[in-house]
Parts: structure tokens; C-alpha cells; sequence
């Protein structure tokens, strides 16, 4: 028998209970999300172990200090508005223990206990350190929480407040934070977890920020101070959803940035704080290769040259080989390094392979030029061996780098014309000799094609080229703007050959690292679409894929990254692109960065002059630097000219285009 039947009996309902409260709703924005965290984690005071909690007020004293407030407030509250409104009604988490009278919202009853707290001194008095409490603040309350987690990103929520709260932020990087290409930290355990903003997108029902992250690597928090350090690449460990999201200061960018002890060189400015200094890894940058990018303009002649004067103050004793296809780094280097233009590079012909002649010598096209390859073959071979290098050394090869006379070589190429055994006619013979009277004829070519050059002078011009000793000049710039165009893919190949071959030779002995740097490098190194079949884009190539194991380094500066021979970009370890405004090639070079960096590869379209995005094995994590002004007579010969400054001047026309109709005829 059950008491359902008598009248006495009723039912526990605690809503109706005396003293009970009305149930309260339960706030699900952001805000009161993050409002949550905080209190659980103050109510859990060994949760955090940068020793302080975010709620600034203990959670015992809470609910008196409100219910004080509420009695001072009771007297002034005009009559209608003793009673509540629903909306205002506290959340479940924010419920005073002993109830006031007549309640108030609690973000009302916060701010005015905040109010009763002794004076603070004002901003004004002293703008230094109220400023570093506002960043201190700021730094320490969240932003935003994590929605998802991924592999090598997630997706996470900003409150939009916050967001604005920290725009007014005296430190850059806090005024970032939650951007676009900013840098926000995530607490996992007793680490941090560094991340960098893709994209942002607007949550219309919840009010908030959506916006995708990219893990950029992890530190370990600071217990007094809760800042990260000792920071590295990887993560360990990944935060769950739920995690709070914390602006990153430029107190940890500093961490982040700072020197590992390796061997590094600074450039500039990490952007978009005004003091930390941006460095590149010398020997990893230069051990996996580098590219810079930069559409026509940007001051990319400028940046290199930067880079490789802070290379050559690092290492004077260095070795650089640079190709200057416009002639505008002689003015830059011209008292750190040696200029070598068609005036003085003296490159004798003979230090070409077979394949390069080729290239010089031959004219013809399809079975007709496989036929002319013979012949030039067999008479190159017997040109060699007349030599008497190589009667000492014994056996050689077409290839083999020995000097021989150029008169021999059209002897070789007569006699077997007139062989009445020969397997063609006349006429591939004549092609030949008489591509090899107009090289020895023309002004032009005497810089290679010299009767002088017939001397065995291969040590001596490697030791030229190579910087061998460097004595205090560890750069050598190839100008090759004076070189005819029709060989100068060929001198490029040959120098970047002899760079290769060197390295392979020499393993044996003591490593000396080579640095060859190819400006316009997309001439030399085309796609597939644009090759020409020049032995250039194969040597390249080759250095690109197998240099590193022989201790050569390459850089790459192209202003057309898209025309770039496919897989040659994605050998580079490091790559500097500035500002490029063309969708092909912003399309490849996002496509050879690392998945890290997409962030930042969002921002090339939108960099200023002399901006540059650095993602790689040269940096620690992907960064944007504002590179440093570098000294007049240290700079390229590239700016552009002033047209209504030059164009407002007068006088001397006639001389000078007599002059360069002189200099147009003599081709010097």
C-alpha cells in the first residue's frame, strides 16, 4: 500500500521550497564560456601552475561583496527597477551562495565591487607601468576557446570584446592577437602550445570570431610569470576542445625568436613588433638551399644583397659564386668582392664538355644535328689528344677538361672532310668550321674564344671564380651582361658545372662549401612548357637534387616562380618570398611551403616594399620581416629611375648618344 492516497502526502519539489530561487538560465556565448573556465579554474587552485588564477576576486568573498553592493544599491534603485529582469538573471555558475533582497546582474554587482577597491594611480602618471599592466592583463585573460583539433591546425572561437580590448593594447604583438598571420598560445599541461591565425570568419549565431589555426610548435610556461620558453618546433602534445586561447606578447615572441646558438645573421625586424630582431641559420639555410621571391619592384635586388653582405661579414673567408645577368650587384659588392665581367673573366673554351660545345658550335636541328654531334665528336676527341697533357695523362674522354688550339680542332673537322669514306656530304662539316671562323672572329667572343686562353690555366681560374683564398672578398660576381645572348645560357652552365664537378672531385679533400647564386633564375632553370633543352637547366637541376650531399649550397631569385622547372622550388629549404602579384605564381609558391605557413601566405599580396615572409629550415618558426635599410654604397644599381626628375634636365644629349653609338659598334 503506497501513501499516493492520502491527503497529507506530497511530492519533494525543491523549486518550491521556502528560500528556494527560481532556476537560471544558463549562458552558452563565448563570453560566458570563457567566464566559466575561469571560475573552474579558480575554484581549482592547483590548476594552473603560473601561480596566479584569472578571476581577480577569491570565490569566497564573492557573494558577500555582491550582497554589500546590493544593499548600497537598494536606496538609490527607483521603484521600477527593484525587480529583475529575466534576461538579467544570473547564470547557474555566477549564483551568489546567500542571496541579496533584490539581486543585480552580475556584471553590474563586479564593476561596482571593483569601484570599492583603494585608487589605483592613474596612466597618466606613470604611462610606463600602466601600460605593462594592461599588456600584463590582457596577456593573461583568454581570447577565445578551441573548437577542433587537427593534425597540424584547429579551429578555434575569439570573442569579439576581447578582441577589441586587446586591439587598444600598447604591445604590437597583444594588439595582433587573434588577426589574421597573428601568433596565439594555447596552455597544454605545463607547456604552451604556439599557433599562428589563417583565416577569420564571422559566427553570426553565437556572435563570435571563427578562425582556423596552424600548431607552429611548444614551450614551456614560466611558473612565476606564466610567459613561454624554451621553445622549439613540433608538438607533443594537443589541447582538447574546450582549451582557452591566450594573446601571445612580445615577451614570448622574444623566446620564440631568440637564438638557438646556432650560427645566425640578422636582417631586420620581426613584424609587427618594433624591437625583436629577425635572424636567419646560416648553415641550415644555406645546407637545404634558399629561394627569393618578389615581383619586379618590390626591392628584392636590394634584399639580396642584404643577405649575402650579412653572410660575408659573418664568414669573411667564404666562398660565393653569384650570376648577375643585369649587371646591377658590381655597386654593391664592389669593395667586398671581386667583379668579373667579359672584360676580365678570361674563361678559356676548352674547359667546356662536349655537351656545351655542342651548344656553341652547332646550329642545325633534328637528324641533322645528331649527324653534326658525330662529327664534332671524333674531332674534338683528336684535338685533345694532340695535346701534350694528354699524351701524360694516357686515356681521356671528350669531356675531359684539357686545353687544346682551336686550330687543331678546324684541322680535325677539314681532314675527315675530306675523307672519301665519310658517311654524308659536305655540308655538316662546313656548318661546323665555319661556326668556329666566326667565334674566333668576332669581338665579342674573345673573352672565351682568345688564342691567348690556350694555356693550361684551370687552377688559376677556379681559384678566381671560387674565392680560393678569399682574402677578405669571399664573393665573386659573374656579370654576364656583356656576354652575347646566344651563349650566355652556356657560360652560366659551364660556371655552374665547374661548381658541381669541383665539389664531386674533391670529396677527398678538406670540404670547402660553395654557395652559387643565380639572379633571374627562372631563365636558367625554366619549366617544362619554356625549356630550350639548354645543358643549364640540367646542371641546376642536378645541384638542386644532389648539391647539398657534396657541400653545395644554391639560391634561387626569380621574380616568376611559376616558370621555375617543376620540383626545383621544392628542393629550396627556406624560402623568402616579398610581395608577388600575379595568382600563378602566389598558387606555386603556396603549393612548395610548408603547411604551417599558410598564414602568412594569405599576407604576400598585402606586403609592403621591403617586406618579405620567411618560412623553412633557416627560421625557427615561419615569420614576417621588415627588412633593415641598407647603406648607399652598399645597395644595387636598380633603382628606378626618377622620370620627371631626369626628364626636367637638359644639356649634353649629342655627346652622350655619340658615345653609346661607339660603344653600339666596337660591341665594348
Amino acid at each position: 500500500m503506497t501513501d499516493m492516497g492520502n491527503p497529507n502526502h506530497r511530492t519533494f519539489d525543491p523549486a518550491k521550497e521556502e528560500g528556494a530561487q527560481p532556476p537560471q538560465p544558463r549562458g552558452s556565448s563565448l563570453r560566458d564560456r570563457i567566464r566559466r573556465s575561469e571560475q573552474e579554474s579558480a575554484g581549482t587552485p592547483s590548476l594552473s601552475r603560473s601561480g596566479y588564477v584569472h578571476n581577480p576576486q577569491p570565490v569566497e568573498e564573492q557573494p558577500a561583496a555582491e550582497q554589500r553592493v546590493a544593499e548600497e544599491r537598494r536606496p538609490m534603485m527607483a521603484p521600477d527597477q527593484q525587480q529583475p529582469a529575466a534576461d538579467e538573471a544570473p547564470t547557474a555558475d555566477e549564483q551568489p551562495a546567500a542571496p541579496p533582497p533584490i539581486p543585480a546582474p552580475p556584471s553590474q554587482l563586479r564593476a561596482e565591487a571593483e569601484a570599492r577597491k583603494p585608487p589605483q594611480p592613474e596612466a597618466e602618471e606613470e604611462p610606463t607601468v600602466g601600460s605593462d599592466e594592461q599588456s600584463a592583463q590582457n596577456m593573461m585573460q583568454p581570447i577565445g576557446v578551441v573548437l577542433e583539433i587537427a593534425g597540424s591546425g584547429s579551429m578555434i572561437a575569439i570573442d569579439l570584446q576581447r578582441l577589441t580590448e586587446c586591439a587598444e593594447d600598447a604591445d604590437p604583438s597583444i594588439a595582433m592577437a587573434g588577426q589574421v598571420g597573428s601568433q596565439i598560445k594555447i596552455r597544454v599541461g605545463n607547456s604552451w602550445l604556439l599557433a599562428s591565425v589563417r583565416n577569420q570568419r564571422q559566427d553570426r549565431k553565437a556572435g563570435s570570431i571563427l578562425a582556423n589555426i596552424d600548431f607552429l610548435g611548444e614551450g614551456v610556461e614560466e611558473k612565476l610569470t606564466g610567459r613561454l620558453h624554451g621553445f622549439r618546433r613540433g608538438v607533443t602534445r594537443y589541447p582538447v576542445p574546450g582549451a582557452l586561447v591566450y594573446p601571445a606578447s612580445t615577451a614570448d615572441l622574444k623566446q620564440v625568436y631568440a637564438s638557438d646558438g646556432r650560427s645566425a645573421v640578422t636582417i631586420g625586424k620581426v613584424y609587427p613588433t618594433k624591437d625583436i630582431r629577425a635572424g636567419i641559420y646560416i648553415d641550415a639555410m644555406l645546407g637545404k638551399h634558399f629561394a627569393l621571391l618578389g615581383s619586379t619592384g618590390t626591392g628584392k635586388s636590394t634584399s639580396a644583397a642584404l643577405i649575402l653582405h650579412r653572410i660575408c661579414e659573418a664568414a669573411p673567408e667564404g666562398h660565393i659564386v653569384m650570376v648577375d645577368p643585369h649587371g646591377e650587384y658590381s655597386a654593391a659588392f664592389r669593395n667586398t668582392g671581386v667583379i668579373l665581367d667579359v672584360s676580365n673573366l678570361q674563361m678559356p673554351y676548352w674547359i667546356m664538355n662536349f655537351e656545351e660545345h655542342c651548344e656553341v658550335l652547332l646550329t642545325s636541328n633534328g637528324n641533322e644535328r645528331q649527324i653534326d654531334a658525330d662529327i664534332l665528336a671524333k674531332a674534338l676527341l683528336h684535338a685533345r689528344s694532340k695535346s701534350r697533357l694528354a699524351e701524360s695523362m694516357g686515356k681521356i674522354t671528350v669531356d675531359s677538361p684539357i686545353p687544346y688550339l682551336l686550330s687543331d680542332l678546324s684541322n680535325a673537322i677539314q681532314d675527315a672532310m675530306g675523307k672519301l669514306d665519310k658517311a654524308t656530304t659536305s655540308a655538316p662539316y662546313m656548318r661546323i668550321k665555319n661556326k668556329l671562323e666566326e667565334l674566333k672572329s668576332d669581338p665579342r667572343y674573345q673573352f672565351m674564344f682568345s688564342g691567348m686562353l690556350v694555356g693550361d690555366t684551370m687552377s688559376e681560374f677556379i681559384c678566381k671564380i671560387f674565392r680560393m683564398p678569399s682574402n677578405g672578398k669571399p664573393i665573386s660576381i659573374i656579370d654576364v651582361s656583356g656576354v652575347p645572348s646566344d651563349i650566355t645560357s652556356t657560360v652560366v652552365a659551364v660556371l655552374s658545372r665547374l661548381v658541381f664537378d669541383f665539389a664531386i672531385w674533391g670529396r677527398e679533400e678538406r670540404t670547402s662549401p660553395i654557395l652559387l647564386v643565380c639572379e633571374e633564375a627562372h631563365r636558367y632553370v625554366p619549366s617544362e612548357k619554356n625549356s630550350d633543352g639548354n645543358s643549364v637547366g640540367t646542371i641546376l637541376s642536378r645541384i638542386a637534387k644532389e648539391g647539398r650531399k657534396y657541400g653545395i649550397s644554391l639560391g634561387l631569385i626569380t621574380q616568376r616562380p611559376s616558370d621555375l622547372a617543376e620540383g626545383v622550388l621544392s628542393q629550396c629549404g627556406t624560402i623568402i618570398s616579398m610581395r608577388l602579384n600575379n595568382d600563378r605564381d602566389q598558387d606555386f609558391v603556396r603549393a612548395a611551403m610548408p603547411e604551417g605557413a599558410r598564414g602568412f601566405l594569405d599576407a604576400i599580396p598585402a606586403l609592403r616594399n621591403r617586406e618579405c615572409i620567411i618560412c623553412g629550415e633557416g627560421v625557427a618558426i615561419p615569420i614576417r620581416v621588415s627588412f633593415d635599410n641598407l647603406e648607399e654604397s652598399k645597395r644595387p644599381a636598380s633603382e628606378d629611375p626618377s622620370f620627371v626628375e631626369l626628364w626636367n634636365q637638359t644639356g649634353g644629349e649629342e655627346e652622350i648618344v655619340e658615345r653609346t653609338v661607339l660603344r653600339w659598334r666596337s660591341q665594348g
